[in-house]
């Protein structure tokens, strides 16, 4: 089964917020849908391991920022490349508190405020029905799975619902122009002549550590990147 036919389905890219308790946590997810029209009733999905969904589960309040495409990438990568459980991801951006759920703050296309109503599971994952609170409107353009994959060429770790394996391939003869230097933290491709500079930074995330990528005089093995979107 040639399972890149899903790649043809379109997403956005959103950033679920909730309290747990009296901290702000979030992850980044890419499936959100309008289930009705009357008494908007939305749909989103998170991975079972989500420690965001365990805060929805507890509250049922959340808010969903719709990424735009000029929406500040390290806020991508460190909403979902990361915890909750173990890390402050608004310490960086800020955040204000919307009808009692965080929004983080920056530029975005739209903001909703929503109140779980029903959880299904669906094996790795649950669906969560949610009613629609309150809208924030905004004014940026909504990035869509396609652009994140092909501008900024971000990737997925596995807890996202689209995540699929990576494939590598071996190319012959290719002339290595540029040294390729990979993020640790969220897999990110840094083309760079000769090291990189000290102190250089993620433009996706934000980390600092990078890894050189394995390339001989005239062939480099390289991957072709088919995951993405992020959920943590």
């Amino acid at each position: 089964m040639d399972i890149t036919v899903l790649f043809k389905l379109s997403y956005g890219l959103y950033v679920v917020g909730a309290m747990d308790e009296a901290r702000p946590v979030g992850c980044i997810i890419n499936t959100c849908f309008q289930v009705t029209s009357q008494n908007p009733i939305l749909a989103i999905s998170l991975n079972k391991n989500n420690y965001t969904l365990s805060a929805i589960k507890k509250t049922k309040r959340f808010s969903l920022s719709i990424i735009a495409e000029d929406t500040d990438s390290s806020i991508i990568g460190r909403f979902g490349f990361c915890t909750s459980k173990d890390n402050d991801k608004y310490a960086d951006f800020g955040y204000d508190v919307v009808e009692g759920a965080p929004i983080v703050k920056g530029h975005f296309a739209g903001r909703l405020i929503l109140d779980a109503i029903n959880f299904v599971d669906n094996e790795t994952h649950e669906v969560v029905l949610a009613r629609l609170v309150d809208t924030i409107a905004d004014t940026g353009k909504s990035m869509t799975y396609d652009y994140y994959h092909r501008v900024i060429k971000g990737k997925a770790p596995k807890n996202a619902p689209t995540y699929v394996e990576e494939k590598v391939e071996e190319t012959a003869n290719v002339d290595v122009v540029k040294d390729k230097y990979r993020c640790v933290l969220c897999g990110h491709i840094v083309e760079h002549e000769g090291p990189l500079p000290e102190g250089y930074t993620c433009p996706l995330c934000g980390a600092t550590d990078f890894i050189k990528e394995e390339v001989s005089t005239n062939k480099i093995t390289r991957k072709n990147k088919v995951s993405i979107v992020i959920e943590k």
